[in-house]
């Protein structure tokens, strides 16, 4: 299969797919932190433009998506009422998030935090799902959507969570507990293994 994994700086969903034999690409503004040549930096719309126009090789299969959930998010949704310009964010935010999950591809699945009514408006429709870490092997909460095109719901591979509510809040919700640093974001961000490789089984 031909995949491509956008708005991914980390690799860690790209890689789980090439290790079963598939040709995986990932794509960001940024460059992939493992340095990966099978890494694309630049705007994914380019990207998947392009396998409409006049490169074959860019023809996918499956899309799985991470795209910027600041504006979208509901733990956010109290700015909107300070901010006026974040309801033009809001608005941009929510566009590419409909461009991707709406393009031409067979299989696609966008992954995002749970999100404030606003941003399910814009959108169009809910999530089809929400997993967490430690239903896939890691003693950790954070909520995550999935809004699924071609796809079945991902089935939970190894449920730790009684271990995980026995933890510490700051260990069982260690995302959210993190200090601030300029690399604070990119830690939020990251998929973890157990979910990557879950995706990688299941829809291969």
């Amino acid at each position: 299969m031909k995949i491509l994994v956008a708005c991914e700086y980390s690799g860690k969903v790209r890689e789980a797919f090439r290790a079963k034999g598939h040709d995986a690409v990932s794509c960001d503004l940024i460059p992939s932190s493992d340095g990966s040549p099978h890494h694309i930096i630049g705007d994914v719309r380019n990207v998947i433009e392009s396998q409409e126009k006049y490169e074959p090789r860019f023809q996918f299969d499956l899309m799985i998506a991470h795209p910027p959930c600041t504006y979208l998010a509901n733990s956010g949704v109290s700015w909107l009422h300070k901010d006026e310009s974040r309801w033009t964010k809001l608005d941009e935010g929510a566009e590419f998030f409909s461009y991707l999950l709406n393009c031409n591809i067979p299989k696609i699945a966008i992954e995002n935090p749970i999100p404030h009514k606003y941003a399910v408006q814009r959108i169009g429709r809910k999530y089809d799902q929400i997993i967490q870490p430690y239903e896939f092997g890691h003693a950790e909460r954070k909520a995550t959507c999935l809004w699924l095109k071609g796809l079945p719901k991902l089935i939970p591979t190894s449920n730790l969570k009684e271990e995980m509510e026995s933890r510490p809040k700051a260990l069982a919700q260690r995302l959210h507990y993190l200090p601030p640093s300029k690399d604070r974001w990119k830690l939020r961000s990251e998929t973890f293994q157990g979910i990557a490789n879950a995706i990688a089984d299941q829809w291969s």
